[in-house]
This record gives structure tokens, C-alpha cells and sequence, in this order.
């Protein structure tokens, strides 16, 4: 006998897929100023989980950008840069979030952070592969800055062949989210900061095809490794592996929507002097992830104003030796 649904039960779907229907601008008008009580289940510090600080941040900027219409995707993001990248086994720690309230859906992936620089004899703003202490807005920098983005247009380059097997070869097209920022985050653009899948052809030479779609006009393509630095840092962008890039870059494709990071240059500023004069961080209302705390002692943030004339001037007196021409491969 097939079953049948009671009237409260019916009740119940249609309201379920009225919310998964709705818009952003109406869901965002309907919702309860507080956050909603599923998504309140995933606030914390452990893993999978995002700290309320975060959320609530990402989920004002998502809203205001609504409210202004710039926004009608009803997916938002959010980062949170504190947090370790790596786990002790080489395992990758989750500190980017999915989130998509009308339909009720929280995902938590891994991501990288800017690896910043060592200016030899100058300064040495190097971050390690596990936890983030130096952050920054300045062009040249290689370093996160934190703060507000919306993504924009998407961009994929075609960025050379690898082996899949001795007699096949694949192409790897890169996928590019440009962000655009506000306020300490406005130079997103001349900063090339974006998001993209965390993989790259390295070592690359040139091989004879002239018949490839991607062939120069003396007919080579470049031919190398396929590295996925997924566990590593990036020159300043947001980085994801591989198969979260695909699931976020569609997102994308579907309208521009918010990306907010943390930490932002207040933040960084007001826990390295909380640090630095001994207090706790929750007794000041501050956050900062524990265990990478641990690790860096304090957090550094280097101001535009202040590293852009040392990046220039380390330019001018450290010319970048001319390239040598990509070597033919061999097996031609």
C-alpha cells in the first residue's frame, strides 16, 4: 500500500521547498536578525566548525551586499586564516566554508594561505606551510590580506601539457576567480587576488605540436609535471584543491557573491598587542586559533604604506635575472 503524507507532514514539505525556492533578497529579508538554528550547530572551534566571529562577519557582509543588490547568489564564503592548514600526519585541515542558508547547507574545505617573502638582509615576512603569522596588502607582498571581497569574472588560462602516461599527455586549463575588495582589500585587483585551484605545470620543456589548439607559432606547447600544492601556500590568492575548486568556481559561475577573511588588520593588530602585554584573548573579546597562536607567538601585519617602498626599492637594487628559453624536451 503506498504511503501516504498526513496534512502537517505536507505542510511541513511545502514549507521546506518555499525556503529552497526563495531568493536571496527575500531569504535575506525573512530571516531573524540572530543566526538561524541549524547553522548555529556548526559554530565552533573544533574541526568542520566555524568560529562565531567568522561566520558572523561573513554572514553581515553576504546580507548588506543583498540588501544593496550586488549579491543574488545564495551561496556565500567565508575564510578563516588563523586556523592550521596542515594536520601533524600531512593530512589538510578545513578553514574555507560553503554556505548556502536556503538550502540549509554548511561545507568546510581546506584551503591555502600567502607564503609571503624573505628580503634578504631587509625583513623576512615568510609564512610556514601550517599556520599563518604575517599578513598583508601590499603588491609584491605574497601574503593574505583579510577583509571583505566579492567575486567577479572568471578567467581560465591554458598553462601547459603533463604525462599521463608514456604515450598520452593531458592539458591543464586553470580556472581564475578575480576578488574584488573594500577598504584595506581595494587593491584586490592590482594585486591579482583571486582564487584558483591549487595546481601548476613545474619544470616544463618544449614539445613539437603544431597541430595542438595551444601551439606558439614555431608549433611547441610546454610539456612538464603536474604538481598539486594543494598542502602548500600561495603568492596571496585563495587556493583549494582540485575538486573543491571545481564545486566553488560553479558557484561563482552562477552570480557574483561575498568572500569574507579573517583576520583583518584591526584583528591583528589588537591581538599581537594583547599577546605582547599578556592577556587573555577571550577576557579582551579577542580570537585567534590556539594552536597556531602557539606556534607563531604573535601575529604580524604589514601595512601597504609601509612595505610597498621597501618591496620597490628591493626591486630596483635586485633585478630579476633575464629567463632563460624553456629547453626543448628530449624525447623529440
Amino acid at each position: 500500500m503506498p504511503a501516504r503524507c498526513s496534512l502537517p507532514a505536507l505542510i511541513r514539505l511545502f514549507i521546506i521547498l518555499g525556503v529552497m525556492s526563495a531568493s536571496p533578497q527575500s531569504f535575506a529579508t525573512e530571516l531573524p536578525s540572530g543566526i538561524p538554528t541549524w547553522l548555529k550547530a556548526h559554530v565552533g572551534e573544533g574541526p568542520n566548525e566555524i568560529t562565531s566571529v567568522v561566520l558572523q562577519r561573513a554572514r553581515a557582509l553576504y546580507l548588506r551586499k543583498v540588501r544593496e543588490g550586488a549579491v543574488r547568489n545564495p551561496c556565500y564564503f567565508a575564510m578563516d586564516a588563523t586556523r592550521p592548514h596542515d594536520t601533524s600526519d600531512g593530512g589538510l585541515r578545513h578553514r574555507f566554508y560553503i554556505i548556502c542558508e536556503a538550502e540549509r547547507s554548511f561545507r568546510a574545505v581546506s584551503s591555502g594561505h600567502g607564503g609571503g617573502r624573505k628580503l634578504q638582509g631587509i625583513a623576512d615576512f615568510t609564512n610556514g606551510r601550517r599556520c599563518a603569522k604575517h599578513f598583508s596588502n601590499a603588491l609584491g607582498s605574497k601574503l593574505t590580506a583579510g577583509g571583505v571581497y566579492v567575486t567577479d569574472e572568471i578567467r581560465t588560462s591554458f598553462k601547459g601539457y603533463y604525462r599521463v602516461s608514456a604515450r598520452q599527455k593531458a592539458v591543464l586549463t586553470r580556472s581564475f576567480v578575480q576578488f574584488e575588495g573594500e577598504g584595506e582589500t581595494a587593491n584586490a585587483r592590482q594585486r591579482a587576488i583571486g582564487g584558483h585551484a591549487a595546481v601548476l605545470i613545474k619544470g616544463a620543456c618544449r614539445l613539437r605540436d603544431p597541430l595542438s589548439p595551444h601551439a606558439n607559432d614555431a608549433g611547441y606547447v610546454p610539456l612538464g609535471k603536474l604538481v598539486d600544492y594543494s598542502g602548500g601556500r600561495s603568492s596571496g590568492c585563495t587556493s583549494w584543491s582540485p575538486s573543491d575548486a571545481q564545486d566553488i568556481i560553479a558557484i561563482t559561475k552562477t552570480g557574483p557573491t561575498t568572500l569574507y577573511v579573517y583576520p583583518e588588520a584591526t584583528d591583528i593588530e589588537a591581538v599581537a598587542q594583547a599577546v605582547k602585554a599578556g592577556r587573555s584573548l577571550s577576557r579582551a573579546g579577542l580570537y585567534w586559533n590556539a594552536s597556531c597562536l602557539k606556534d607563531i607567538r604573535a601575529p604580524k601585519y604589514w601595512p601597504k604604506k609601509r612595505l610597498e617602498p621597501i618591496l620597490a626599492q628591493y626591486k630596483r637594487d635586485h633585478p630579476a635575472p633575464s629567463r632563460a628559453p624553456m629547453p626543448i624536451c628530449r624525447e623529440q
